[in-house]
């Protein structure tokens, strides 16, 4: 994989490892309690409604609606040019994610537009990844 999509530098080590390596598969992967099957993100080392430490990553569908979005002016993270957007999204499984948009502005953004997740090639200090990011679905009206 080749990429000049700058990013900043994840958070590593422990169970964040084991989400990136899963984006590896283009697939978006998130930790569900054993016990009380809710899902959550970002990873933790127990889960944060029930406390119970049996969390098994599981594939989720990669949907979700559009929570909320901004676009950031200010130069936070030297790998990032500004402005840059974001995007919130509302997982068909329960968790907000916070990601940026693929393929759309946040000048187009419509709260509630059905999204789905695309892995896109980036860098960062710790090396290449796929890094996942939210499309509109093309059936938006």
């Amino acid at each position: 994989m080749t990429s000049s999509n700058r990013r900043p530098n994840r958070t590593l080590g422990g169970v964040h490892d084991r989400f990136w390596e899963l984006c590896q598969r283009q697939r978006l992967f998130l930790q569900r309690c054993s016990s009380c099957a809710q899902f959550q993100w970002p990873p933790e080392e127990a889960c944060e409604k029930c406390g119970h430490d049996r969390l098994e990553w599981t594939e989720v569908s990669g949907r979700g609606t559009l929570a909320s979005w901004c676009t950031f002016v200010q130069k936070y993270y030297d790998a990032l040019e500004v402005p840059y957007d974001t995007v919130l999204v509302a997982l068909e499984e329960g968790p907000l994610f916070i990601s940026n948009p693929a393929g759309f502005t946040n000048d187009e953004a419509r709260l509630g537009d059905v999204v789905e997740v695309e892995f896109v090639a980036a860098s960062d200090d710790a090396g290449e990844f796929f890094l996942p990011v939210f499309a509109r679905v093309a059936s938006q009206t």
